[in-house]
This record gives structure tokens, C-alpha cells and sequence, in this order.
């Protein structure tokens, strides 16, 4: 069963097994930030934190973001992950986020940055006012998915660089999966890791097929990234 948490006033977090996602609110309205694996009722426990208006925003469009997203008509992502919500079973029209957009609550302004490589449309929300990141799962200390068709290291590697540029604008990280919270500096470090793995020099570790796909896990002391099996 999901367990919603304050974080601090106007802002909770909702762990949904293996996952979790975000409730913002400002003075006007609020935003629920992806919706779950397992929480179809994502927005109704949204509504019992905030009795703001309630729009929906997905960092990302993996299964495991988007179970509660059928409540709502429209949800706020980037039009470059329609492919992958579509792939995903994902409904209701998309409303385009791009880089640099800011969602304005109310008092709260949350800035949008794109961060492709995990998925094609990856962005990452930066709350101005109180200084925090929401990284979806591209900066986590769990296993980071890197396979599949939606994914792409080289692009991964480019957007830690960017959001190394943002890092003296916020002070801890939101992930989705993993520990809560987490630090800045881990986004130099999986840059580094994801670098280490595209040049041959990290050694992957056998693992399991995940869905369908035999993958090699690359550990690290700080996480792990875990990609497709090299031909």
C-alpha cells in the first residue's frame, strides 16, 4: 500500500513499493509529479494533501510512473516521450514541456530540464525557491536502467554534464527509486561511471534477461547501471 510522506509544508512524497513520486503545491495550484507503479488512485491521494487544483506532470513514461496518469485528461511531459508512454499503454492528450519552461504554482516556480539518456524524454524539475531537484530515475543510487530501445548512455553522459551546471542552484536530489535523498555529487560520479562503461574500461557483471533483454550489471560503489549485453 503507498505511504504518503511530508517532506516539508507543501511538499510530500509518496513511496509506492519500488518507487516513488512527488506532490507540490503552491498558493494556486498544484502538480502531482509521476503517478506509481501500483497507484491507479495516485491523484486521489494527491488530493488528500492539497485541495489545490491538481494537474499531472511525468518525469518520464516507464510502467512504473504512469499507473495512476488514466485519472487525469492531459498530463505535462516532453513531447519527446510520447513514443515511450504510448509504448507504455499511456492515455490522455500530452501538454509539451521543453527545456527551460517554468510551471508556475502559485509563489512556487518548478524549472524543467531535459536530461535524455534514460529515456528520450527524461526531464528533471528544479524547485527554485527551496532549492531541490526532482531527478526522476537518471540520478539515483540504485541500478539505473540503460537497456532497451528508449535508452541511450552517450545521451545520459551529456545530460549529467548539463545538470553538473545547475548544481549550485539546489541542494538535494529527489529520485525516484533508492535512498532519500540523495547529494549533488553523485551526479559527477554516474557521469564518470557512465563514461567508464561506454569506453570499455567498467567491467559488467552477468545478470538476469530484464524483460526480455539479457543485461549486464555494471556496479558501483554509488550505484549501478544496468545495460544490454554487448554483441
Amino acid at each position: 500500500m503507498a505511504e504518503t510522506i511530508r517532506i516539508s509544508d507543501h511538499t510530500w512524497r509518496i513511496e509506492d513499493g519500488g518507487v516513488r513520486f512527488f506532490v507540490l503545491e503552491g498558493t494556486e495550484r498544484a502538480i502531482l509529479v509521476d503517478s506509481g507503479m501500483n497507484t491507479p488512485d495516485a491523484g486521489e491521494l494527491a488530493k488528500k494533501v492539497t485541495d489545490r487544483p491538481l494537474e499531472m506532470l511525468n518525469t518520464h513514461a516507464d510502467r512504473d510512473h504512469i499507473s495512476g496518469n488514466g485519472a487525469f485528461d492531459c498530463t505535462f511531459m516532453s513531447p519527446a516521450e510520447e513514443e515511450n508512454y504510448r509504448a507504455a499503454g499511456g492515455t490522455g492528450r500530452i501538454v509539451p514541456l521543453h527545456d527551460g519552461d517554468v510551471i508556475d504554482l502559485g509563489g512556487r516556480e518548478i524549472e524543467i530540464i531535459e536530461i535524455p539518456g534514460h529515456t528520450p524524454g527524461s526531464v528533471a524539475l528544479l524547485d527554485r525557491k527551496n532549492r531541490f531537484l526532482i531527478s526522476g530515475d537518471s540520478v539515483q543510487d540504485g541500478n539505473i536502467f540503460m537497456f532497451g530501445r528508449f535508452r541511450d548512455l552517450t545521451s545520459y553522459i551529456r545530460s549529467m554534464e548539463k545538470l553538473m551546471g545547475y548544481a549550485d542552484r539546489f541542494d538535494e536530489i529527489y529520485p525516484s527509486h533508492g535512498t532519500f535523498p540523495v547529494s549533488p555529487d553523485l551526479i559527477e560520479k554516474l557521469k564518470d561511471a557512465a563514461k567508464k562503461i561506454v569506453s570499455g574500461e567498467a567491467e559488467g557483471e552477468e545478470s538476469k534477461d530484464m524483460l526480455g533483454t539479457p543485461v549486464l550489471l555494471y556496479r558501483f560503489p554509488f550505484a549501478g547501471f544496468l545495460c544490454e549485453v554487448r554483441s
